[in-house]
């Protein structure tokens, strides 16, 4: 990804604030659903940008980006276990970006989904901490889950 090091280092902020508190906080509007933007960067094979769903480590960090055509949406929180189960990997099969800490100017981390729900994993194991799982069997079948899937991603792009 093609992120800066003040990015980077938000990005960082941003995984070890929501394995603290294991909740992430959204946007979200009764007609357009979850807050979502377009990445400046990346593009799709057709040459449309990558679709963004934007997520944020703080209330009110979320709360400063309700302006311009987010002006009619509310602040959610999201329990971190189903930001991993669901919507992380609801937005790799989507070819999604997950935007992380976006400023009111939609500035921010575009980080890829599994890439994230590693690294995530990776702070909680730091922190001793361990996250209710619906879906998997703990952090350490996510993770082992995602690294395999991650793989085999890779070995297709060699051939």
């Amino acid at each position: 990804m093609q992120n800066s090091d003040r990015e980077k280092k938000g990005y960082n902020r941003f995984i070890k604030k929501v394995c603290n508190t294991e909740t992430v906080y959204g946007l979200i509007d009764s007609d357009d659903g979850f807050a979502t933007s377009q990445s400046m960067s990346y593009e799709y094979d057709d040459g449309e940008p990558v679709g963004i769903i934007c997520f944020w480590s703080e209330k009110a960090l979320a709360a400063s980006c309700i302006s311009d055509e987010w002006r009619d949406y509310t602040v959610t929180e999201v329990p971190l276990a189903l930001f991993l189960e669901n919507w992380c990997i609801g937005m790799d099969n989507d070819e999604l970006l997950v935007g992380t800490d976006f400023d009111h100017e939609l500035y921010g981390f575009e980080a890829e989904p599994l890439d994230l729900i590693l690294d995530i994993a990776a702070e909680l194991k730091l922190q001793g901490k361990t996250v209710t799982l619906k879906k998997f069997n703990g952090i350490d079948d996510l993770e082992k889950q995602v690294h395999e899937l991650v793989e085999s991603f890779e070995e297709q792009e060699v051939l």
